[in-house]
């Protein structure tokens, strides 16, 4: 079996089904293992906020803002901690801060935030101005709701803390840390959302920068010029901009566009777009989108 790298273009031409079929035959995913990256967060660290709210907070019998809001800047991963027991991403935290508080919370701040005590979960929070403000607003809004639980239930919605550990407000809080969740109730939150789905999100440039490394790599070892285009950049000429322009964009001959495929269904869609584009190639017709 060839691949269409292997052969002369005139041949791909006269018999592309082979190396259709060559090239559905090695598209595989690897979503078990990801990187770690810059701002992994270790579980003895997760731990330790953990063990820093609960003892502030007498085993979560005193989940105020002034019990937990002294813990945050000594151990500030503790906010983490806290975020988590909330399900929420750090924009939802905000806006939610936002909503109830009156105070201005802004999503870039929380995503901020969040990443600069994942990057650096041992060092001290020294927050100043509004930014004091801000921690106080996502802290006071944490403790209510936890406290509170789900409110304004209907029947054909799901709310975000009706889940075991917050179902009943805090006294389910205290039972998940007193007694545990049982296994078959945090296989179906795990279900619901997806084991490290937070963290999965956050390195989701990494591994698509592994790719693209290895076509750089490939590219400079053959000595072939290529321009490398920049993320969100605009290129004249182009609908949407590829990760690649072979020489150049002022006289494009090929361009690349890296993807890892998630799923065979995926990977059908994009590779059936190549087709696509190659047989409006072929009749001389030039495509105006080449996204693939």
């Amino acid at each position: 079996m060839k691949y269409p790298f292997e052969v002369p273009f005139e041949e791909i031409v006269s018999n592309p089904e082979p190396y259709v079929t060559a090239v559905f035959s090695c598209l595989v995913s690897d979503f078990v293992t990801m990187p770690k990256g810059a701002g992994f967060v270790e579980y003895p660290v997760f731990e330790r906020g953990y063990e820093a709210i609960k003892k502030a907070t007498s085993n979560f019998a005193e989940f105020t803002p002034n019990r937990i809001g002294s813990v945050v800047c000594e151990e500030p991963i503790s906010l983490v901690v806290l975020r988590s027991i909330l399900g929420f991403t750090p924009p939802e935290w905000a806006y939610i801060a936002t909503q109830k508080t009156g105070i201005e919370v802004t999503q870039g701040y929380a995503r901020s935030l969040d990443r600069k005590i994942r990057m650096c979960p041992e060092k001290p929070l020294h927050e100043k101005g509004v930014a004091v403000q801000r921690v106080k607003a996502l802290v006071e809004v944490a403790c209510d709701l936890a406290q509170k639980g789900p409110e304004g239930i209907h029947e054909q919605s799901v709310h975000r803390l009706d889940k075991a550990d917050t179902a009943n407000g805090l006294s389910s809080v205290r039972n998940a840390a007193d007694f545990g969740i049982p296994y078959p109730v945090l296989l179906y939150e795990r279900f619901l959302g997806r084991p490290f789905a937070g963290h999965r999100d956050s390195v989701s440039d990494l591994i698509g920068d592994s790719l693209e490394i290895a076509i750089e790599e490939k590219l400079h070892k053959a000595g072939i010029s290529y321009r490398k285009t920049k993320r969100a950049e605009k290129i004249k000429g182009f609908d949407q901009t590829p990760d690649f322009i072979i020489p150049n964009e002022f006289n494009p001959q090929v361009v690349i566009e890296a993807k890892i495929t998630e799923d065979d269904g995926t990977a059908r869609d994009k590779v059936t777009r190549i087709q696509h584009l190659g047989q409006m190639s072929l009749q001389g017709t030039t495509p105006q989108k080449t996204k693939v």
